[in-house]
Parts: structure tokens; C-alpha cells; sequence
């Protein structure tokens, strides 16, 4: 088994999935075909595993990517899956449902860890500083406000501004009914942001209410395309710093499942507008999760297009070199100068 690409010669990085081929956190594999590479991550190529030694990997492979991987996304011809540290690209479409966004779920859970150790974090600076005044014999204000149940939010706040900032756009744009000239939408204003559904399905219009003429609905500043969601996401994760439970997480992935997909939900969330204030903690969560999903859709379909590439090309050369039972140095040396060439 290939410890380095056989391409640039840089080590594969070990995986602790795969006992059969500890090496490589990139796999590809065509269990129809019989094919198996290790993807370098320096150079991208794919080195194509010698016959004798890729069948238990391939059948490991194939139970992980059945039993306990996710499906990132897929095409016709290939899929992408991830197990822990590991990401497999699989021939063929995965007989799985596509459920991307139990990343973000996780990604809400590990928030609220965090939130709940910031809190215990300003339990304890108020318990020092009552510990200090009764050494010193007084107490300050602002030790007094600490220990009258502020120290936890004082904290969590000074975590939140340190990873925010107090802005969630910056730049210049005019209300459309009365053009009053806007440079920026702060977080603390994110309740009467309104959302409403674009000309183009399944994306959001985000409208911060003009500062001289209070309209929003038929006025106001209007971000759309990119640079809404953007914002958007900005937004979503400043309001929901303090993550969310386990039960609520698995509440706002029904909701995705029950509208159909991540773009069904975000049409349903915002129907024909809606103010971020007005939103139920369990649909902002969703719409969350949903609107990351199809940021990241998108990346990962451009990632999928040059993966089928990869492929394609490299199938043509695995069905010269597995056309001999015994691998050949003359093959051999003939992959290499194909693959440097192509």
C-alpha cells in the first residue's frame, strides 16, 4: 500500500478510520469497478492502489460509507461522503438521503457548550471579586453589579463582541422610497431586519429600515444576491451565539425535512416577509442550518465538477493498469508521465 503520492512523492496524511488503509485522509473508490486511489492533497492527483491489496479496504470502505459516513453531495456519476476525519468520494450515486446540514447541527450544540462555560466563567470572576471585598473590607459598584448576577453576561457579551464585532454590514446604500444615504447595520438591530423572498428562488432579501423615514417593507436599505446572504448568515450566528439544545437542533432539522429541502424552508420561514424579531426560535435555528447548507451546496457542487474530472481521467488510466494481473514498471512509468502531463 502506497505510503506517498506517486505523483509529487508527499506523504498521505493517516486516517484512523480504515484498518486496511490507514493512509490518506482523501479515498476514492468504484465498488462496481473494483478501483481504489489515495488523493493527495498537495497535488490533487489520484494514486491508484495496487490489485493485491484493496480488497478488504474496498469492502471496509464500502460498510463505512453504507453504515456511518455522510452524504455531503452527489451527482449522477459520484458522491462525497465524510466520516469523522476522513472524506470519501464513492462512483456511483449513495443509496442515502442527502442531510447536509447535520454539520450545522453539531455546529449549534458545540455553541451552547460554549455559552454555558462562558457563564460559569463570569460565575466565578463575581465570586472572586466577593471574595476580595470581604478581604479588603468594601466593595465596589461595579464589583457589586458583577455579584448581582451580571457577571455571566458581562462575559458572554465580551466573548460575543470579540468574535462579531458590533457591525454586521458596512458600505453605502440608499432607502428605495426615500434614498436616505445608510453605511452600515449593526447587530443590535437585527430584530426588525426584514426578510423577504428574492427573484430568485429559494434566496432572501435582507431589509435594514431606513433611519429617516422608518419604512422598511416598502423602503429601506435592501441587500440582495451574495451580499444579503452574507449578512444574513452573519446575523443568524450573532443571534444565536448561545447555540441551541440537542431537542431543539433535531425540532429545526424536521422542519427542513417536512418543507423538503433547505431552499423549501427558507420560502416557507419568510412566505411574503417577515422580521427576524418575529421569527420562532426553532424556525430561526432552521433557517440557520438552511441557509448554510445552501451556501456550502454550492461550493461543494463546484468541488463535485472537478472531482468527476479527476475521475474520469483517472479511470481511463486504471483500465490500462488493471488490464494486467501483475503489475508492470513499463505501466507504471507510463501513469506517471501521463498524470504529470495531463
Amino acid at each position: 500500500m502506497y505510503t506517498r503520492c506517486i505523483v509529487c512523492a508527499s506523504p498521505f496524511e493517516p486516517n484512523e478510520e480504515l484498518g486496511h488503509l490507514p493512509n490518506g485522509k482523501r479515498l476514492a473508490f468504484d465498488p462496481g469497478r473494483g478501483r481504489l486511489w489515495v488523493v493527495c492533497r498537495t497535488c490533487r492527483r489520484w494514486s491508484l492502489t495496487p490489485i493485491e491489496d484493496r480488497w478488504e479496504a474496498l469492502e471496509e470502505l464500502e460498510k463505512l460509507t453504507t453504515d456511518k459516513a455522510h452524504l455531503l453531495s452527489q451527482t449522477d456519476n459520484i458522491a462525497l461522503l465524510r466520516h469523522g476525519g476522513l472524506e470519501v468520494v464513492r462512483v456511483g450515486r449513495a443509496e442515502l438521503s442527502e442531510e447536509a446540514w447535520w454539520r450545522y447541527g453539531r455546529e449549534l450544540a458545540s455553541r451552547r457548550q460554549t455559552w454555558q462555560t462562558l457563564g460559569f466563567a463570569g460565575t466565578l470572576a463575581a465570586g472572586a471579586v466577593l471574595v476580595g471585598s470581604w478581604a479588603t473590607g468594601g466593595l465596589t459598584f461595579f464589583g457589586a453589579w458583577l455579584i448581582m448576577g451580571h457577571g455571566s453576561e458581562t462575559v458572554r457579551d465580551g466573548a460575543r463582541w470579540l468574535r462579531f464585532g458590533s457591525t454586521a454590514w458596512q458600505g453605502e446604500g440608499r432607502c428605495e422610497r426615500c434614498g436616505a444615504v445608510q453605511d452600515a447595520i449593526t447587530y443590535r438591530d437585527r430584530a426588525g431586519l426584514g426578510l423577504f423572498p428574492s427573484e430568485n428562488p429559494g434566496e432572501i432579501d435582507l431589509v435594514a429600515r431606513c433611519t429617516r423615514c422608518g419604512t422598511y417593507r416598502d423602503g429601506g436599505l435592501r441587500l440582495r444576491g451574495q451580499e444579503a446572504e452574507h449578512t444574513l448568515r452573519r446575523v443568524l450566528a450573532y443571534h444565536h451565539f448561545a447555540g441551541a439544545s440537542e431537542r431543539r437542533v433535531m425540532s429545526a432539522t424536521r422542519l427542513i425535512q417536512e418543507a423538503g429541502s433547505p431552499k423549501d424552508l427558507t420560502r416557507i420561514v419568510v412566505k411574503d416577509g417577515r422580521r427576524l424579531g418575529d421569527l420562532q426560535r426553532t424556525g430561526g435555528i432552521a433557517l440557520e442550518i438552511a441557509t448554510n447548507e445552501a451556501s456550502e451546496q454550492q461550493l461543494l457542487e463546484l468541488e463535485l465538477a472537478e472531482l468527476e474530472a479527476h475521475w474520469k481521467r483517472e479511470e481511463e488510466l486504471a483500465s490500462i493498469i488493471d488490464g494486467e494481473l501483475t503489475p508492470m514498471p513499463m505501466l507504471e512509468t507510463l501513469r506517471r508521465r501521463v498524470t504529470r502531463g495531463g
